[in-house]
């Protein structure tokens, strides 16, 4: 039995826009701070896990380039659900890599949870299909 939730279309839009944010920023840093995103996973505890996917500079640039793609794609709407696929596949390793291991910052790997629980959300739910209410 399938039970319908309306949700206010406007609603959708707004948490859409606005978890598109943080990988469009993500991005950028990945691009224009090169330096400074290596040298974190320099000093992050499971480095070896960014090492098994190659060589780090290649990753944080291609990682930057795939979330600024993606990102757009979340904010403007188009093809939700695969920009969200994609966004969990770049956040999945750096969340170990980076996150996961410091027990001081335990705040930024909850944060990636959330996040990890926002794209679910567009995964999970097929919006061509979805009901929404025009409030």
């Amino acid at each position: 039995m399938k039970t319908e939730i309306l949700v206010s279309k406007r609603s959708l839009v707004i948490f859409r826009v606005m978890l598109s944010g943080i990988f469009l920023v993500a991005s950028l840093s990945h691009l224009l701070n090169l330096e400074k995103t290596l040298l974190r996973i320099e000093q992050a505890r499971f480095k070896g896990l960014a090492h098994f996917f190659g060589e780090p500079k290649l990753m944080v640039i291609s990682s930057g380039i795939v979330m600024l793609i993606a990102g757009i794609s979340l904010l403007l709407g188009y093809k939700i659900k695969w920009a969200a696929i994609i966004l969990c596949a770049v956040l999945i390793p750096i969340t170990l890599t980076i996150q996961v291991g410091q027990i001081t910052t335990l705040g930024p790997l909850f944060k990636n949870i959330a996040i990890l629980g926002g794209l679910l959300f567009f995964i999970l739910n097929d919006f061509n299909k979805t009901k929404t209410n025009n409030l």
